[in-house]
């Protein structure tokens, strides 16, 4: 499945590994020198070096546990005789980033995490990578440089936050935002969104339900970029670090092996089990654009509407917010996601054969796995919570490109109604405080995409106000959504209208049509009605016009294709791994 000539079987051969180029011959006494001014030996110069990579911050608890579990997984490097070197990267926290400008970085933020990792294990020659992630989209951006750059590679999550205690029920950040909404309607005082505020995160770690967080952290197990079981405990458990340890000793495993290494690993049969895991979980519409964009760090194929098709053919067996019940503490607590896995595979709804960095196959590292009984957080296959997933691909006239919908939660899978039209997030949250919508239409929040935003913003602040304000509307957008919406919300519609895509082009009133039971999206325009607003229609000049989104913007390509801004490994000519 590797290649045995990576293979170190009698201990490390410096000729097969990168880090020779700053610690082997001569030439390489200036290199040296700097590593013996750090405190490291002879010996732990000429051993492995392995690239311990976190996005610790103090932004939010999503990241502030990853220190800690960093320092575990160096031990278990050190144990295993490899030399970690730990270095950090930004993240951007979309829970505070969320509902105003900031939340034009978050999705930039992605490609910054990997292009800056990329970068770190490129100019200081390290042999291999442990990556450690909190938050939404540290956790592709990890996982896309790993396979970026083909060394040897282990993905750890840092684990969600413990649910917080509200009034007896448990709640989570998006409560938070949702209490917002009830409190523009007049449902919460003052002091009872005040109350709320400060006992729904009450611990370290990512947000609870199965939003882009834990949706991500699922993937990794189910691609096999993460050791069995790491995804689970929350950030605050002991276990973490026990699991961050056995990440260092597994990377180890790797360079003495020879592999599998992440290209080995990230296959189409592989992005289809990940994809299949999104489904299953009635996790995070997001998924949507990251899977297409680590599998364009392979060189594979696999867009929006492969991974819908997936979508459409998974049942949706887990009961997890923000369309069911629970929370990640309670899937940890009766398995992890170790139990929705297996349930699938042994229902033919993954690969089983795909290789993972243990170096055996995902049917093998689970296969001690059970469906536990007397439990309503997973259910079996034979009696699923819907017989497809909780998230679905549309396609139609108003979305040529494909566009995407989370279902999970939802009880109609059909609306039309007349178009509210607002150009930005912003003009569309302040309508709905001022509660400026008719029940019954379709708010459309253009201009969001990626390069229109410029930065594909998340509407969580319009979409759970909303939510609070019980309003019967649907809202489609060229933007994004949070894993923790919920309601009826088309989100990643293209082309994008920065584009001249057909979202650009809607008037007030005009009709639109939802199926997310068919899979289309249609707006009750003929071809030629299109045509002819398209010949009035201008692109717009945003407020970014230099700096890093002005940049982004100007190589960003389409979220049907993950929303990626280089050409991939279709391009490459060698890999980092084999320089």
């Amino acid at each position: 499945m590797y290649d045995e000539k990576r293979a170190h079987p009698n201990g490390w051969d410096k000729d097969k590994l990168v880090s020779r180029y700053v610690t082997e011959g001569p030439e390489s006494a200036p290199h040296r020198a700097y590593y013996y001014a750090m405190g490291l030996t002879e010996e732990e110069i000429h051993q492995p070096l392995v690239g311990v990579a976190t996005c610790w911050n103090e932004a939010a608890p999503c990241n502030i546990a990853l220190s800690r579990q960093a320092q575990a997984v160096k031990v278990g490097v050190q144990e295993a005789k490899g030399t970690p070197r730990e270095f950090t990267t930004i993240t951007v926290t979309d829970g505070i980033a969320m509902g105003h400008e900031g939340m034009r970085s978050s999705l930039a933020s992605r490609e910054v995490i990997a292009d800056s990792v990329e970068l770190t294990m490129r100019g200081h020659c390290y042999d291999a990578l442990v990556g450690l992630a909190g938050c939404d989209k540290s956790l592709p951006g990890m996982m896309m440089v790993m396979v970026r750059l083909n060394v040897p590679s282990v993905f750890m999550y840092g684990g969600t936050i413990l649910p917080g205690k509200f009034r007896g029920q448990d709640v989570d950040i998006v409560n938070v935002f949702e209490g917002v909404g009830k409190h523009s309607k007049g449902e919460f005082t003052d002091e009872d969104l005040k109350e709320l505020e400060c006992v729904a995160c009450p611990s370290a770690g990512a947000c609870g339900g199965q939003f882009t967080a834990n949706t991500m952290a699922c993937v990794s197990e189910a691609m096999g970029l993460a050791i069995p079981h790491s995804a689970g405990a929350p950030a605050p458990y002991e276990s973490r670090d026990e699991y961050a340890k056995a990440s260092g000793e597994a990377v180890m495993n790797l360079i003495k092996n020879g592999g599998p290494y992440p290209r080995d690993i990230v296959t189409r049969k592989s992005l289809e089990n990940a994809a299949a895991i999104v489904a299953a979980t009635g996790g995070s519409t997001n998924a949507a654009l990251h899977l297409p964009a680590i599998a364009h760090e392979a060189g594979i194929e696999f867009n929006l509407f492969d991974v819908a098709e997936i979508f459409k053919k998974t049942p949706l067996i887990a009961n997890l917010r923000p369309g069911g019940k629970y929370v990640a503490k309670n899937l940890f607590d009766i398995g992890g996601v170790g139990v929705v896995i297996k349930e699938l595979l042994d229902n033919g709804h993954m690969h089983g054969d795909c290789i993972t960095v243990t170096g055996k196959t995902l049917a093998e590292n689970y296969a001690d796995v059970t469906l536990p009984e007397d439990q309503d957080v997973v259910f079996p296959c034979s009696n699923p919570i819907r017989p497809t997933g909780g998230v679905v691909g549309l396609h139609g006239n108003l979305a040529p490109e494909g566009a995407i919908v989370k279902i999970a939660g939802l009880e109609e899978l059909q609306f039309e109604g007349p178009a509210r039209v607002f150009d930005g997030e912003q003009a569309a949250f302040d309508a709905v405080q001022a509660r400026e919508y008719e029940e019954g239409e379709v708010i459309v929040i253009r201009q969001e995409g990626p390069k229109g935003g410029p930065g594909m913003r998340e509407m969580l602040s319009t979409t759970a106000a909303l939510y609070g304000q019980g309003a019967n509307v649907a809202l489609i957008t060229d933007g994004r959504f949070s894993g923790g919406t919920r309601g009826f919300c088309i989100g990643h519609v293209g082309p994008e209208a920065a584009v001249g895509g057909p979202i650009g082009l809607l008037k007030d009133g005009d009709v639109i049509s939802i199926d997310a039971d068919k899979g289309t999206l249609e707006v009750k325009l003929t071809d030629e009605e299109l045509e002819e607003r398209r010949k009035d229609w201008k692109p717009r000049k945003t407020n970014y016009n230099s700096g890093a989104l002005q940049k982004y913007a100007a190589l960003v390509g389409s979220a049907r294709d993950g929303a990626v801004t280089h050409p991939g490994a279709k391009e490459e000519t060698h890999t980092f791994v084999d320089l």
